[in-house]
């Protein structure tokens, strides 16, 4: 199961498919990721597998791949238990056509609440706190301390601040009070990585009847979650955003897609001193000359970095945010 993401202009997009059969159902509407089988007589490899899958059915050029996760809750699936081995895949953004119906989508139309580039989103203070301060209210003496901590460590409240990377903790919590709309029907399957308070769980503790942001198939805006809190994380340390880039760009193209990945707003001149010392580019000697507007240098990516030292990223914490 591809997790596929790219960037247009300044929107981080996913790809997905319509709902295959074998999940539609009562409760089970919305896009789904694209999955497929293993052919034991072509895939020696279960990436040779996701390769296959991309490549033949949605005819899009993958540059990166890595498994992300094994997903295997029991309930997952409906009928049968079902594994799904994940990977997370980044392509440059380019329109897509096939028999599944392929269409990208905006990562923050499944994510609102990460989506930090224009300040905190009213939706955390109108309706996520409420909800977490109604669940830390019903919360037993014996749990209260550690569901604090959650809350306050998940969405930034109290004395914590807002760590950009946790966003699987937040999809996990939020289906816990009853605001994914996958809460509804059990979607996720009893959530894996169910934390303190959940009891384990995982039964939401309202109803979706306020559920924010597109759902998706079964468990699959989970994955999701975990795709983009691993893309996040990988920031700091990997230069995986370049991947989605072209062969040459600007710098403000380049922070505008690091932008849109991390959910902030990063200070011009903050980024473009990082971007220098970290020596991750180099000037082509020609310039971009927008219609209208003062041409700007172009820069390629720098690939001897990765030869020249272990973890060549960006450092997402290390550039400021909410």
């Amino acid at each position: 199961m591809p997790v596929i993401v790219s960037v247009d202009q300044t929107t981080p997009k996913l790809l997905t498919v319509r709902n295959p059969a074998h999940t539609a159902g009562p409760g089970r509407a919305g896009p789904a990721l694209p999955s497929g089988y293993l052919d034991d007589d072509l895939d020696r490899t279960l990436e040779q597998g996701v390769r296959r899958l991309v490549s033949q059915e949605l005819g899009l050029p993958v540059r990166y791949f890595e498994q992300l996760y094994t997903f295997g809750n029991r309930d997952r699936a409906p009928e049968s238990r079902a594994l799904a081995v994940a990977y997370l895949a980044l392509a440059r953004y380019r329109p897509v056509h096939g028999p599944g119906g392929p269409e990208w989508r905006s990562c923050y139309d499944l994510f609102p609440w990460e989506d930090w580039r224009e300040g905190r989103p009213s939706l955390i203070d109108d309706v996520v706190v409420p909800a977490l301060e109604r669940w830390l209210a019903a919360s037993p003496a014996d749990v209260l301390p550690t569901r604090t901590e959650r809350a306050e460590l998940t969405f930034g409240t109290g004395q914590a601040r807002w760590d950009p990377v946790r966003v699987l903790d937040r999809y996990e919590l939020l289906y816990e009070l009853g605001l994914a709309a996958e809460a509804a029907t059990g979607e996720i399957g009893g959530q894996g990585r169910a934390g303190p308070g959940s009891g384990g769980s995982g039964a939401p503790l309202g109803t979706a009847a306020g559920a924010l942001g597109v759902p998706l198939a079964l468990d699959h805006r989970r994955i999701a979650a975990a795709a983009l809190e691993r893309l996040r994380g990988k920031l700091a340390y990997r230069p995986v955003v370049f991947e989605v880039l072209p062969e040459t760009f600007t710098l403000s193209t380049l922070q505008q897609v690091v932008e849109a990945f991390a959910g902030q707003h990063l200070h011009k001149q903050n980024f473009r001193r990082l971007v220098a010392s970290a020596n991750l580019v180099e000037p082509t000697g020609e310039a971009h000359v927008p219609t209208g507007g003062r041409p700007a240098e172009l820069y390629r990516f720098r690939r001897e970095v990765l030869r020249e030292r272990p973890a060549p990223g960006l450092g997402l914490r290390r550039l400021g945010g909410p």
